[in-house]
């Protein structure tokens, strides 16, 4: 990429007040609509297919506000985007997900079909979200409105009844992993956003947490601690102080929720028939491990396990995915799914190791660490553990750190992230101010 500085006549200006409104109500909804259904149903007293719908229709109603709200801004060609070491792994994933629909083993074509078309969305949001305005602009106030989003989904998660297994979530409609996951995604964007000093978010971090905690989500919850300590023992940036604070913090929330955890343990140990324990989970890695093998090139298809496998144990388990994320790209797409998979993470583990030395660096292999842990025993239904729409807004933010670190080295560590942008002959310039 060119560095040299063209005329401020060339440039393309942003506007003097770049909006943030928008992107938080992005990221708030990002977050929130693991709530939507749950809510629809329980409270509006609708049926899960309408709640579904509703979440969807929110989806495509974002997008097109978002399409309405960048156009004709324009800050660098899409071209550039695509040359990002993991983006063309994501547009690959999305291509084939979507060829798969054609001899998908689905419950439903056109079910599934909305489905890939609010993944799809997803990433579309955030592109022209991104395309249109500053990255800081952009990034900080999606993430913080993510972490309010999470923070609202924790405090009703606290009100509600807890599961017969005393965990936190409904029986029938949100399990209790898909609100620990949450927290703890949402947990590292407070983080990154407290490291920035870009909003007073140490209280919605500790309620993230604790509730990360009552969750009793256990793959979440090691993959959190794993990475946390990866981070508080090599991040030279973190003062002694802050993170004897951390270890007390956490030991102090154990302490105070240690009746519950040992109920847990108890029950846990005492049902190990149920298919959501270790055991029954060996059981689902078997049955889509050998239903695998009998497709092995291109798969089942997208959404090929909910209401299509049948229901395991005595307790009539029905699994949405297979628990394991490798698996489950392997299951729905075979061997390609399987490549993909391995391309999207080493690629973009690669371009994180390309960055300088620093503070940024170490954060992003923590919580490319949390999402690996934790996709050992756990995954999503559609996407992959780490979004695509989050692979594409981390790909962008670490180019513009290496841009920097390439520009100014001796600031390198320290630096804020510039963004290319467009002149009026449409190549790419290095702004030189923090945007």
């Amino acid at each position: 990429m060119p560095h040299d500085v063209q005329s401020s006549e060339n440039r393309i200006v942003p506007p003097s007040s770049s909006p943030t409104a928008l992107p938080f109500v992005v990221g708030f909804y990002f977050a929130f609509r693991l709530f939507i259904m749950l809510l629809a149903v329980r409270i509006l007293g609708t049926d899960p297919r309408t709640g579904t719908a509703l979440s969807l229709a929110f989806d495509f109603l974002l997008l097109v506000c978002v399409s309405f709200c960048t156009l004709g801004e324009v800050r660098y060609q899409l071209k550039q985007l695509t040359e990002l070491p993991a983006v063309p792994w994501v547009i690959a994933f999305l291509g084939f997900s979507c060829c798969s629909l054609a001899w998908s083993s689905t419950a439903s074509t056109t079910t599934s079909i909305a489905y890939w078309c609010g993944m799809a969305a997803d990433v579309a949001i955030v592109v022209l979200m991104i395309q249109a305005q500053p990255l800081k602009c952009i990034t900080h106030p999606l993430m913080e409105g993510y972490v309010w989003g999470a923070c609202l989904i924790a405090v009703i998660a606290w009100i509600m009844p807890a599961q017969s297994d005393l965990r936190l979530g409904d029986e029938e409609l949100l399990g209790s992993n898909q609100i620990g996951y949450l927290c703890g995604f949402a947990f590292y964007f407070a983080q990154y956003c407290m490291r920035e000093r870009k909003g007073k978010l140490s209280y919605h971090a500790l309620l993230l947490g604790i509730t990360l905690l009552r969750t009793l989500s256990k793959t979440t919850i090691v993959a959190f601690l794993v990475s946390q300590g990866f981070l508080l023992f090599t991040d030279r940036s973190i003062s002694r102080k802050s993170k004897i604070l951390a270890a007390l913090t956490t030991a102090a929330a154990v302490a105070a929720l240690w009746g519950l955890l040992s109920s847990y343990f108890d029950a846990y140990t005492s049902t190990g028939s149920q298919s959501t324990t270790l055991t029954g989970r060996i059981g689902i890695w078997a049955y889509l491990l050998a239903e695998a093998l009998q497709q092995p090139w291109i798969g089942h298809g997208f959404d090929s396990v909910w209401k299509v496998i049948p229901p395991f144990g005595s307790d009539q388990f029905e699994a949405a995915h297979a628990h394991n994320e490798l698996l489950q790209q392997f299951y729905a797409y075979g061997v390609v799914g399987a490549l993909m998979f391995l391309g999207i993470y080493s690629s973009f583990f690669r371009h994180i190791r390309s960055l300088p030395s620093g503070p940024f660096r170490t954060f992003l292999f923590a919580f490319l660490a949390f999402v690996l842990v934790r996709g050992t025993a756990d995954t999503e239904r559609f996407d992959l553990s780490l979004p695509m729409w989050a692979i594409v807004m981390f790909s962008i933010m670490i180019e513009q750190a290496r841009n920097r670190q390439a520009e100014f080295p001796e600031t390198a560590a320290v630096a804020s992230f510039s963004l290319p942008i467009l002149s009026s002959d449409h190549s790419l310039i290095n702004r030189q101010t923090t945007d």
